[in-house]
Formats: structure tokens, C-alpha cells, sequence
């Protein structure tokens, strides 16, 4: 087999494959059975047609349509195999030449991945987050560990902000009561930020057995979109009361027996916490400084297919939530401009990251150990909360098995980069990272290391 390859554009080429007929032999003799078994010819039995009684009543050019279809997706795939090029879209194959028993000829354009040359990142400076951990980090953790265990005691005052009301609500179109926009009981913290524009305001100040109308947009159900009035009825009112921070707190709140124990202990998880934070940061911000460096054509159908993806992404999780597309975007503090636009910028530089991770992973000659693979399995199946096995299963089943290990391999280049960076703290401090991934290794069994601590990247 000879190939040709002809550049249309940094992003696209055109493959001129040609093949000797005998390499078809076996695709054509495939052809054959798969041909007997679908024809009926009196006196033979499925299957059993001879060669040349089909070629007699059927044409040649049925077997050979039937070769081609076997033998091109295979013949394409050598091809690249055997050229320089990084295919990320399906081909276009157009058959150029049959020559029946001496040669086929045919071409594929498909995008590829532009050639561009790595920058050498070693020594790349950046700058991340100090590892101090203040008084004021120990008292946010403190405090969200009293949000955790607060009560709720019921008051004879109207609610304000920070308040949990119950309530009765019911919605209401030119009189018309809207059945399944009612609920009873509704437990609700006044100030939560309700995607049922007015709630809020509406709640405060009322007591319990106030009743309110006010008018808004329903944001859920058949009649989503449409302006309608909603009754408020509360039955009563509570308010969040924290306990007070002392050794009984302690002991209610962690296996510590003072609040100084416990204070000690979020102080060592704060400074681990913010370790890990710099190693992180130095990834990301060495691969960025490595991205700012080179300039790269994106291939505008693998470009298409990234926000493509992202857009359908979105169309299911607005489906799911029940909500109009107009309460989904106020949830979220945004609109479908904003994140449109978004999508599209996040795509390009998800797509340049994905080329450049992987030019170093071909160059540094990463790998994947099977025990990295299972690593990676158990990660994300407690993450997604199933079975490892079951994920494991389905990553198999699905042929994405690939997908992981590449997943795998990129994050051990960025690692690679990262470790490359001449990195300090924002107060000029030298970060030696390998002494950092030192520190977090040995306060932890590795059984019992938690998924958010980086690790070394492993040997290749």
C-alpha cells in the first residue's frame, strides 16, 4: 500500500491511498460469504452459493462494492498509522480508481491536528498562593462546622433574613387556581435566593398566620413562563440558633475532646488543604503560561463537535431541572449569551490544551499502568457513586476505555509541566513541590489517602 499525503490547510489533508488488488483478498473472499448468505439461488443452500454463480447472477461489481465496504475503514486506518498525521474527524473516503484485479486507489480528507512545535517549559516562573493558614481560615472552618449542627427554635416575631419560615403556597391565573402549582409545608430560609422571583421579599416581615399575594413568573410546569399570582400563607417562623463554641461543642462536633484540640486539627487540614492548593496551582498556571506560548490553528469541525457537546450538555441539565429556560439562567446569575459565548471560548482552549498535552505525553513517553487505570476507575465510580466494577463494565462495554487512559496521560503531563516551574509564594518563598508531595505521601497510608491530595507523577 502507498500513501500520499497533501496538506489543504494547517487543520486539514487529503490522504491519496493506493492499494494492490491482492491486498483485498481476504475483505474480498469476506464479501463472498457475507453476499451467499444473503442471496437465494435455487439448488444451493444459504451460504453455499459458489463464487462465480454470484458473480454470474448478481455482477461483479456486487462482490466488489461489498469488499470495499469491509476493507476501507481498515485501509484508512493503516494509512494514518503510517503517516504523520493526528486525525480528530470522521473522513470523507471517495473511491478515485478500480482496477478489477490489479489496484484500487482512494482518497480521505479529514481535520487533523496542526504541527506546531512545544516550547521548552522548564524553568517556566509562576507565582501561587502562600500556605499560611491564619486565624481567619480557622475561624470560617469554625464557623461552617456550627452552621452544620445549629437548631432551629421557633419564635413569636415577623421573619427576616437568615430565618426558616413553613408555609402553604398556591398560584393563581386570572382567579384560576393552578393545581400543580401548589405545596404545602414548605420548610424555606428567608433569603436563600429563590428562583420564584419575590419570594423573599414577600417573606419578610410576615409572622406566622400572615397571608401575602404577590405576582411573579412561574418558572416550572405547564404554565412556566406565565405571570401569575402566588399566595403565601406561613405557619411559622424559626430562627437559626448556632451552639457556642467551647470544649461540649468539640466533643459534639469531632472525636476531640477541647476546642482547642479541634482548633489544632482544622489548622493542620487547613495547611494540607492549602498545599495541595499550590501544587494545583502550579499546574494550572505552568500549562497556562505553556499555552500563552504557542499559537495554534483549531481544526473548525473538531472545534464545532467540543461546543456542540457543550450545548447539548446544557440542554439536558435544563430539562432536568424542571425549570424554563429563563428561570434556569436567573438560578445561575447568567444568560444564554453569556454562556454560549462562554462555551465557545472554553472549547477552543479545551481543545489547544488537549493537542499540547498531548504532543508532551508523546514526547516524555507517558503511559498507563494498569494499576493506574484501576486507580482512575475507583476515583471516578465514587465520585459518580456506582460500583467500580459496574463503571469499570461500562467503560469496556462502551469502548471508553481509551478515553480514560488518555484522560490519564494528560494529567500526568500537566503534572510534568507543573514540576518543570520555577514556583514561589506570593511573598517571594521558594515552593519546593517535591517536598510537598513528601509531606502529604507520608501523613497518609496510601489506602487511605484521600482523591483531592496530587500525587508524583509515577514512572513510564
Amino acid at each position: 500500500m502507498k500513501t500520499a499525503v497533501e496538506e489543504l490547510s494547517p487543520t486539514r489533508v487529503k490522504l491519496t491511498v493506493e492499494v494492490p488488488f491482492k491486498e483485498l483478498e481476504p475483505s474480498l473472499q469476506a464479501a463472498y460469504k457475507k453476499v451467499a448468505q444473503q442471496v437465494r439461488v435455487p439448488g444451493f443452500r444459504p451460504g453455499k452459493v459458489p463464487a462465480r454463480i454470484i458473480e454470474q447472477r448478481f455482477g461483479r461489481a456486487v462482490v466488489l462494492e461489498e469488499t470495499l465496504n469491509d476493507a476501507l475503514p481498515k485501509l484508512y486506518g493503516q494509512a494514518v498509522d503510517e503517516t504523520d498525521v493526528f486525525p480528530v474527524s470522521q473522513p470523507e473516503i471517495e473511491v478515485t480508481k478500480i482496477e478489477d484485479g490489479e489496484q484500487v486507489e482512494f482518497t480521505a480528507e479529514v481535520d487533523v491536528r496542526p504541527a506546531f512545535d512545544v516550547p521548552d517549559y522548564e524553568g517556566t516562573e509562576i507565582v501561587v498562593d502562600a500556605a499560611e493558614v491564619t486565624d481567619a481560615d480557622i475561624d470560617a472552618q469554625l464557623d461552617a462546622l456550627r452552621q452544620r449542627f445549629a437548631t432551629l427554635t421557633g419564635v413569636e416575631r415577623p421573619a427576616h433574613k437568615g430565618d426558616y419560615v413553613v408555609m402553604d403556597l398556591r398560584a393563581e391565573i386570572d382567579g384560576n387556581n393552578i393545581d400543580e402549582q401548589q405545596a404545602a409545608d414548605v420548610s424555606y430560609e428567608v433569603g436563600a435566593g429563590s428562583v420564584l422571583q419575590g419570594l423573599d421579599d414577600a417573606l419578610d416581615g410576615m409572622a406566622a398566620g400572615d397571608e401575602k399575594t404577590f405576582r411573579t413568573t412561574l418558572v416550572g410546569g405547564e404554565n412556566a413562563g406565565e405571570e401569575a399570582d402566588v399566595i403565601i400563607t406561613v405557619k411559622s417562623v424559626k430562627e437559626k440558633v448556632l451552639p457556642e463554641l467551647d470544649d461540649e461543642f468539640a466533643q459534639l462536633a469531632s472525636e476531640f475532646d477541647t476546642l482547642d484540640e479541634l482548633k489544632d486539627s482544622i489548622r493542620e487540614q487547613a495547611r494540607r488543604n492549602k498545599l495541595i492548593d499550590q501544587v494545583m496551582q502550579s499546574r494550572e498556571k505552568a500549562l497556562e503560561a505553556l499555552l500563552d506560548r504557542i499559537d495554534i490553528p483549531l481544526p473548525e469541525s473538531a472545534l464545532k463537535a467540543e461546543i456542540d457537546a457543550r450545548k447539548h450538555n446544557l440542554e439536558h441539565q435544563i430539562a432536568e431541572s424542571g425549570l424554563s429556560r429563563e428561570a434556569y439562567f436567573r438560578l445561575y446569575q447568567t444568560t444564554e449569551d453569556e454562556r454560549f459565548a462562554e462555551f465557545e471560548a472554553n472549547s477552543a482552549k479545551a481543545l489547544k490544551t488537549g493537542f499540547v498535552l498531548d504532543k508532551i505525553v508523546k514526547s516524555e513517553e507517558i503511559g498507563v499502568s494498569e494499576q493506574e487505570l484501576t486507580d482512575f476507575v475507583v476515583r471516578r465510580a465514587m465520585q459518580l457513586g456506582v460500583a467500580p466494577n459496574t463503571l469499570a463494565q461500562h467503560l469496556a462495554d462502551n469502548d471508553q476505555l481509551t478515553l480514560a487512559m488518555m484522560e490519564i496521560v494528560r494529567e500526568k503531563a500537566k503534572t510534568v509541566v507543573g514540576d518543570a516551574a520555577k514556583v514561589t509564594d506570593e511573598s517571594g518563598n521558594d515552593i519546593d513541590l517535591k517536598a510537598i508531595y513528601a509531606e502529604l505521601n507520608t501523613e497518609q497510608q496510601p489506602e487511605e489517602q484521600d482523591e483531592d491530595a496530587p500525587a508524583e507523577p509515577a514512572e513510564s
